[in-house]
């Protein structure tokens, strides 16, 4: 049995570096707090695998990071958030534990940003496959029409820093081009991957300047902001050294060579078995 220790991190999981946008953003706008960020690298990428993996490997993760101390974690991970999390939140949470993901966040907000009520989601294909942004948005917004395209080159792109060049830019124009085809009223771009900020020069300069392009990590660490706010038994239990600690499941050399460039910062990371 996992104890519930009276003050802790807050985790942050994510199955490689692209949580580190999302936890970049929430370090910005909660730097007061412990964190622990585990990088499940040995795994990615998830969003091919089928959902019984991905909610197994999810499940470990988050329980490692409960071990560790943490009474509260945010997937910052698409593909977790959407095959795994319902079913941690329902069945698995231990006694005291919380489990967040980044759709919710992400959806709740999104009629702020469209004024055609057409919103397009480029995402992986396990988060396309769960329509899990589809059915979120129809239920808090009803009157947004979401369209959706899988971009399965993207994240592989990032996890090389193939993130300029003609090459890479051609594979990033192909599928805006493929989202945008689905109507030509979509004014809004949700990136539903933590990976795809690092592409975001590039999805900008192949898309219509009129179509607003949302990263979720600002969205996230406000949604998060807000939640601590109104849960002052959770928030209380967060405990405040503004402290970081980095974990991957590969190599930790490698992770912190990478990681720099999704965090904005240098990081020093030890590697962790799951």
């Amino acid at each position: 049995m996992i104890a519930t220790a009276e003050h802790g991190p807050i985790g942050i999981f994510d199955s490689g570096f692209g949580g580190l946008t999302v936890f970049r953003e929430i370090k910005n706008a909660l730097p007061m707090y412990d964190y622990i960020y585990l990088g499940d690298n040995a795994r990615v990428p998830y969003g091919t695998r089928p959902f019984e993996e991905v909610y197994e490997f999810t499940k470990a993760c988050v329980f490692k990071l409960f071990e560790m101390g943490c009474n509260l974690v945010i997937l910052a991970c698409n593909t977790a958030s959407a095959k795994a999390l319902r079913t941690i939140q329902q069945n698995d949470l231990p006694p005291g534990k919380k489990v967040l993901g980044v759709i919710r966040p992400t959806t709740e907000s999104i009629h702020q940003y469209t004024k055609t009520n057409k919103v397009g989601v480029l995402a992986t294909q396990g988060t396309v496959l769960s329509e899990s942004y589809k059915i979120e948005i129809t239920k808090f917004h009803p009157e947004i029409n979401v369209y959706q395209h899988a971009c399965p080159q993207w994240v592989p792109l990032v996890e090389r820093n193939e993130i300029t060049g003609e090459k890479s830019g051609e594979i990033v124009e192909k599928d805006i081009q493929s989202i945008l085809a689905q109507s030509p009223e979509i004014d809004t771009l949700i990136l539903a991957c933590t990976h795809y900020p690092l592409l975001l020069p590039l999805i900008r300069q192949h898309t219509p300047a009129h179509i607003k392009i949302l990263p979720q990590g600002e969205l996230i660490a406000q949604s998060l902001v807000d939640y601590l706010n109104r849960h002052p038994e959770v928030e209380s239990r967060c405990s405040k050294n503004s402290n970081m600690q980095f974990y991957t499941t590969e190599n930790a050399d490698d992770f912190e060579e990478k990681a720099a460039i999704f965090f904005g910062e240098k990081v020093h990371a030890a590697y962790i078995a799951i």
